[in-house]
């Protein structure tokens, strides 16, 4: 493929970039800009940049490993998959199939985690999947589900939001965490825009903010009742709208009013006069939105915040009109398909429920099983790691590294060391793969095809840029090896389109339908937003681009997703996060990204220019708080929770709450921050309470001590 370009999409987050690969006479790769895709217009940052680094052989796995009296040795693919094959069975005959549990990554294709999700429903026969990206949306699709009737991280382009009035941005420090999309905040402003941000620092979104709101961690429901509050006090509700389009504002009206401004702000530290200055920048223009990213989502409230947010576009008439509306920036690069097609604990194909009997047989006989051979739902991520060792004695994990990224991530590190068994496919050695009875090395995004769906709904196609280096197999081979060993022949394709065409018949129907969406259409269109469904009932040719569904990039213009087509406010009220500060832990800690690294940094940190601009660990506080600690800035701080220790320098700044501490999770060791999170589980979306937990902070006068 030497001297060919490849148009196709960076492998990080749910923008989903698009960029052009071209291999090079030396074997290194090349990205160049692309800018016919939208999203980015060529414009990309350092992660996507520097990307092909971790194709390197120098850097990624080559060759499969096996644990040898205690040591991770290289070793054949048939040793190590029927190694792992021959552990499943005997998880299996001596335990049950529930023994046996599967965790997935939101980084998977469409075509992977929808293979996963069935690999483990039709060949384990296993209810205990889930995977990381319950860590990161889920909150937010539990909130969108129970007012819409449907989860889609933005209802509408990113191309929508430098045409509207007003945007809040609440828990979102994208300027780090998604660098191109600030283009569109930038162009709001240039079109007589304005932006408001909620965020615990001074961040560099916050600093692009014509308003910055800073609220105490775990207060963001308690903020958007606030604001609620004043927006019906004032008379701003959209009344016409509320009636007409709307079901169950009573109820939560009365919620919102018993949340009165002045107790807000004792609740929050957001003044009054910024409460109604928001709501003026909010309800002034014909057109708003409000876009939630973790800050408000990884909470043991996440479900309700997120809900209250929506609340406050209902009631000002922004939901499903266009230019307006309420959304989620979804974090990891396939969040949206891989919450979709299967591999969340509740869920199959097409964003269908698992214990929803017309759902189970559509699926079951696109797999041709029985449908009642099919496993209900099982744990949530997180307890499905905690159930590690005990109920779960053996675990196949893809694409996800839990010892850096889980919450009480010393507990889950014990858990994984636990198992009887643990196989691990993966591009490079993760911490988690270094405690792993099998490693498979597997293929990354630009030496395979597959589909991936960004945080707008728009199912695009990555492209195959480069030959695999000898000795790696891509995950829908891993699977189909595994099923042939495990006795089941049939049903598990290795080529990534004919998964994608078997994932059509699966989704059609449902409320994520890709039926109506090819790799052709694909190619020539820039990606389709979902739903897009196939008109022609049981049938699936692949259609001509005037005669196909043209797919979905605006939702809910015409009728929500519900059974009477109207939208429903939930009535919530605030409550205090899990642990609250004490005499003993009397500091919060929130937790976030930086800009030169990604998720557990896995892969991130092994890009030499990366790591000389994040090169490790810190622990972010206010100078009052450092001056009571007497510590300067680079001096070592132990930051300390009922679950751990982390150990990191000090970096002073006037940015954060004096009363908060913030700490980036891309690191293992001493300084991983997630050893100190709260495992609190939010009791809908069962997504941990990472943003906000109790900690005290002591001087370390010497590595190891304090």
């Amino acid at each position: 493929m030497q001297n060919t370009v490849t148009p196709t999409h960076c492998p990080y987050c749910a923008l989903q970039c698009g960029m052009n690969l071209t291999p090079t006479a030396d074997g290194t790769v090349e990205v160049s800009e692309r800018t016919d895709f939208p999203v980015n217009r060529g414009a990309l940052c350092g992660k996507g940049r520097t990307a092909p680094a971790v194709l390197s052989s120098r850097v990624r796995l080559t060759s499969p490993l096996v644990r040898s009296e205690g040591t991770l040795v290289p070793a054949t693919w048939d040793e190590a998959l029927d190694r792992i094959a021959g552990r499943l069975l005997r998880t299996r005959a001596e335990h049950g199939p529930d023994a046996v549990g599967v965790f997935g990554g939101g980084g998977l294709t469409n075509e992977k985690a929808y293979t996963l999700g069935k690999f483990a429903r039709v060949v384990l026969g296993t209810s205990q999947i889930d995977y990381n990206g319950r860590f990161c949306m889920s909150s937010a699709a539990a909130a969108g589900i129970k007012a819409f009737g449907l989860d889609r991280g933005l209802p509408f382009p990113l191309e929508d939001i430098p045409r509207t009035g007003c945007v809040i941005l609440v828990g979102s420090n994208l300027a780090e965490t998604m660098p191109p999309s600030l283009r569109f905040f930038t162009e709001l402003k240039e079109n007589g825009g304005t932006l408001i941000v909620v965020d615990p620092r001074r961040t560099r979104t916050a600093e692009q903010a014509d308003l910055h709101l800073a609220p105490r961690p775990g207060t963001d429901l308690a903020l958007a009742l606030g604001l609620l509050h004043l927006i019906v006090a004032e008379g701003r509700v959209d009344e016409e709208y509320v009636a007409g389009r709307t079901a169950g504002w009573e109820d939560a009206r009365a919620a919102a009013m018993a949340h009165w401004p002045e107790y807000v702000e004792r609740i929050t530290g957001v003044s009054v006069p910024q409460l109604r200055q928001a709501v003026r920048m909010f309800c002034e223009p014909e057109h708003a939105m409000v876009l939630t990213a973790r800050g408000p989502e990884q909470q043991s409230k996440g479900t309700d915040t997120v809900g209250a947010w929506i609340n406050l576009c209902l009631a000002t008439g922004r939901a499903g009109r266009p230019l307006s509306g309420y959304g989620c920036l979804t974090g990891q690069g396939n969040g949206q398909g891989g919450r979709e097609h299967g591999q969340k604990a509740d869920q199959l194909p097409g964003y269908r429920k698992l214990d929803d009997p017309a759902a189970r047989r559509h699926v079951a006989e696109v797999w041709g099983v029985d449908p009642d051979s099919l496993p209900g739902p099982g744990r949530s991520a997180y307890e499905l790691l905690d159930a590690l060792g005990t109920d779960i004695r053996s675990l196949l994990l893809m694409g996800s590294n839990p010892v850096v990224s889980a919450p009480r991530a010393a507990h889950i590190e014990d858990r994984l060391k636990s198992l009887d068994f643990l196989a691990v496919c993966d591009v490079v050695l993760s911490e988690t793969a270094a405690l792993a009875d099998v490693v498979l090395p597997v293929t990354q995004w630009a030496e395979e095809t597959g589909t991936t769906t960004n945080l707008e709904g728009r199912v695009l196609l990555r492209r195959q840029a480069i030959t695999p280096p000898v000795g790696v197999r891509s995950d829908l081979e891993v699977m189909r090896e595994l099923a042939d060993r495990l006795g089941v022949e049939k049903g598990f394709p290795t080529d990534p389109e004919e998964v994608f065409e078997e994932l059509r018949r699966a989704s059609a129907g449902g409320p994520a339908d890709y039926s109506g969406i090819t790799y052709g259409r694909l190619a020539e269109e820039n990606g389709v937003f979902w739903p897009c469904p196939q008109d022609l009932s049981g049938q699936l040719p692949a259609q001509a681009p005037e005669e196909a569904h043209p797919g979905t990039p605006r939702l809910f213009l015409d009728r929500f997703a519900t059974p009477d087509g109207r939208a429903r406010f939930v009535p919530v009220s605030h409550r205090p996060i899990d642990e609250e500060p004490d005499d003993e832990y009397p500091v919060l800690l929130t937790t976030g990204r930086v800009v030169a690294q990604y998720q557990s940094g896995a892969q991130t940190r092994r890009v030499d220019e990366l790591n000389a601009a994040a090169p490790g660990p810190f622990v972010e506080l206010h100078p009052r708080l450092a001056a009571r600690l007497g510590a300067a800035e680079g001096d070592p701080v132990a930051v300390v929770s009922r679950r751990g220790r982390a150990v990191a320098p000090a970096r002073i700044t006037t940015a954060i709450r004096p009363d908060t501490v913030f700490m980036p999770f891309h690191w293992p060791g001493e300084g991983r921050a997630n050893t100190l999170t709260n495992p609190a589980l939010d009791p809908t979306s069962r997504m941990p309470e990472f943003k906000a937990c109790a900690v005290r902070l002591e001087p370390v006068t010497s590595r190891g001590s304090s």
